[in-house]
């Protein structure tokens, strides 16, 4: 490696082509980039004491990759933001210098000669900077005068008006701009291929300008050691599709996103999304036996599978409308999963009907959660893992499984749990309330309904200051009613005509012109039926749109027999069961004192699951967070959480750390009677919500 601090004009003067890898990625400069440059020369311009202004480095193959020409060509792996740039700073400033009529000490012509292009050669070798893709034929047409192409590159074709509008609007004088430009240092680093790692150099590069997303260091990293022909072929077949299904990688956090997700299936680790290139490179030396074309067409694979998943453009319709609705969702914690799944789809490993059937369990699972409040951060191991539990020789049958084996804050929640909570919940503020209303209009509905042409209506209004009549309806307590199922399930409905419905009394909801009895939609049928709406039929509504949700989405079914196979040998499934009967200290006022107290522990949240063991029962979402040991005049509980972080103003808590006792956790203490409950729970929460965090 040769590295010289150089002017760059002396640099880009003479007889050389400068070539950008097809693999680089496009020129990205934006104006902000171009005016803090701007900015640089004008001040190195009037300013006689700045002697020079170092713009960064140059860094480009010069031997081993092309045949000998008469234009030595130079590949360039570090420095074409620079270099593009400048180039298009210098043909503003030669066409300005042609519009002024005046003599400068620099001519357009020049200009053109010494920096732009190579005057005594002929076709591709006449120009010096050779960009990738449409930069390329912007760039060329820009120097030839010609019409931009119809494809052009808007960032080439902006910055180059930018520069020549701020020449035009500043005033400067020309020669004191040329001046400027002529003080830019750079250093002019030339790799010798054969002696030298490119991509070892390219990374440790601390370049200005833009950085480098991990799209572009993983593009380089794959294509850069190859001979030009070879980058040309897997560029054009694999890399630039690829790119051009993610929208050009003109936002690059989503490719970063397919390669984590991509690298998670093949790992089964998921990496911080700030270390996807490291977490590849990694990964690509632990798989030395996979050439390089192999890996391309793997990732290529599985990007296409990605992009389905992300912009719902599988061709088969069936499929597609289950993908839009998992997007609804937004659960892109899946993906890993179902990236592997949609790749077994594709080499007939999986029927579509099972694909279709896994796609819907990932949807159930995944709303059926959300309905049920039960913390989502855990869900990216859940399915980052999940895969690992599947016998591909039962396919459907062991997804099923290993979801129905799932407990505590990876369960799925059961018909009763999600009738429950579905129910009761304020689906109003929901996040995700007009995809359930969809979802229960169109089920097993040939003639969709587009939801989003409506409006949420709440049958009994909003409006707390009711009127006679529905004050009437809803009977003497009909403040509480409203408060209560004002936004659930039973008394919310779709419409065209919430203006006009707006506080009307119920019957004339019902009968008016586009009211219930006038509506189209299958969730207005129930309504047009009824004399008057009360908390009776709120509920009855309620229960039956929550069983219709048991079938939209559906609970896994399988027998028992059928879910032994797939429970781990020597796990706690297979394991002694204990009962309450095993803990015989556990009678009278222990027993009712116990009882009371596991009652409000499990109301803490719906993850809580309460298990006996042989020395004690515990309680837990992820882990333990509280165990108790029943003996004859109180309950002894261990938290699991240090000592020196526990909040107990009274100081009941004992340092057990060093102490051999059943149970875990390093905080002891006792409940001997019904009043210390309500401070017991005060201690317990703070080692329930630490747990929480954790997950």
């Amino acid at each position: 490696m040769k590295a010289v601090e150089t002017n760059l004009l002396k640099f880009m003067q003479g007889t050389k082509q400068f070539i950008i890898p097809i693999y680089q990625r496009k020129y990205s400069w934006t104006i902000k980039q171009c005016r803090q440059l701007w900015n640089d020369i004008v001040r190195a311009a009037v300013d006689e004491k700045i002697k020079g202004h170092f713009v960064g480095s140059i860094v480009y193959i010069e031997q081993g990759l092309y045949q000998v020409s008469s234009v030595p060509q130079l590949l360039v792996i570090d420095g074409q933001q620079r270099l593009t740039t400048l180039t298009l700073l210098l043909l503003a400033l030669g066409k300005s210098i042609e519009e002024s009529g005046q003599n400068w000490d620099i001519t357009k012509k020049k200009i053109m000669n010494y920096y732009l292009v190579n005057n005594e050669e002929e076709g591709e070798l006449y120009h010096k900077l050779i960009l990738t893709q449409s930069d390329k034929d912007t760039l060329i047409n820009l120097i030839l005068g010609k019409k931009l192409p119809d494809e052009y590159s808007p960032r080439v074709y902006e910055n180059y008006n930018f520069f020549l509008e701020t020449i035009r609007n500043s005033g400067i004088d020309l020669n004191k701009l040329y001046q400027g430009i002529s003080k830019l240092i750079i250093v002019d680093i030339s790799l010798d291929r054969d002696h030298d790692n490119p991509q070892l150099i390219f990374e440790s590069l601390n370049s200005t300008g833009l950085d480098l997303s991990q799209a572009d260091l993983i593009r380089n990293f794959v294509l850069m050691k190859l001979e030009p022909k070879e980058q040309a072929e897997l560029y054009t077949e694999y890399w630039y599709p690829m790119e051009k299904s993610f929208g050009n990688l003109t936002n690059s956090a989503l490719f970063d996103r397919f390669m984590r997700d991509y690298l998670t299936v093949k790992t089964g680790r998921i990496p911080n999304i700030q270390e996807v290139y490291s977490s590849f490179k990694e990964y690509v030396f632990q798989h030395s036996e996979l050439d390089v074309q192999q890996i391309v067409e793997d990732i290529y694979r599985y990007s296409q599978y990605f992009v389905k998943l992300a912009f719902q453009t599988e061709k088969d319709k069936e499929i597609n409308e289950v993908l839009t609705d998992i997007n609804t969702l937004k659960v892109d914690v899946s993906y890993p999963f179902l990236l592997e799944v949609y790749d077994d789809y594709e080499r007939k490993i999986l029927s579509k009907s099972e694909f279709i059937a896994i796609l819907k369990l990932v949807e159930a699972y995944v709303f059926r959660r959300a309905v049920c409040g039960v913390p989502t951060n855990s869900l990216n191991k859940t399915f980052a893992t999940l895969s690992k539990e599947i016998d591909k020789t039962n396919y459907l049958e062991s997804v099923r499984a290993a979801f129905l084996l799932k407990d505590s804050y990876k369960r799925f929640p059961t018909d009763e749990e999600f009738k429950r909570e579905l129910i009761i919940k304020d689906v109003y503020n929901f996040r995700n309330r007009n995809y359930l209303l969809r979802k229960l209009e169109n089920y097993n509905r040939k003639e969709i309904i587009d939801i989003e042409a409506y409006t949420i209506e709440h049958i009994m209004p909003q409006n707390p200051n009711l009127s006679p009549e529905w004050r009437r309806d809803l009977g003497p307590k009909w403040e509480e009613v409203h408060k209560t199922y004002l936004h659930t399930l039973g008394n919310l409905t779709l419409t065209r005509y919430n203006s006009e419905l707006s506080d009307r009394p119920f019957k004339e909801k019902r009968d008016m012109e586009g009211g219930f009895a006038d509506s189209p939609l299958r969730l207005n049928r129930e309504l047009a039926k009824l004399e008057t709406w009360n908390e009776e039929a709120i509920l009855k509504r309620a229960e039956l749109l929550a069983n219709l949700a048991l079938k939209v989405w559906e609970y896994p079914q399988l027998s028992d027999d059928i879910l032994a196979k797939y429970r781990k040998k020597g796990s706690e499934n297979d394991s002694v069961t204990y009962t309450i009967a095993d803990h015989p200290e556990l009678q009278g006022d222990m027993l009712a004192l116990f009882e009371e107290l596991s009652k409000r522990i499990c109301n803490l949240d719906s993850s809580v699951r309460m298990e006996f063991k042989k020395l004690y029962i515990a309680f837990k979402t992820s882990t333990n967070f509280v165990d108790i040991v029943p003996q004859k005049s109180r309950l002894r509980l261990s938290l699991n959480m240090p000592f020196d972080e526990i909040q107990d103003p009274r100081g009941i808590c004992k340092d057990v750390s060093n102490l051999g006792r059943w149970g875990n956790g390093d905080v002891e203490f006792g409940v001997s009677s019904l009043d210390e409950i309500d401070y017991a729970m005060f201690l317990i929460r703070q080692s329930y919500e630490r747990h929480r965090e954790d997950e």
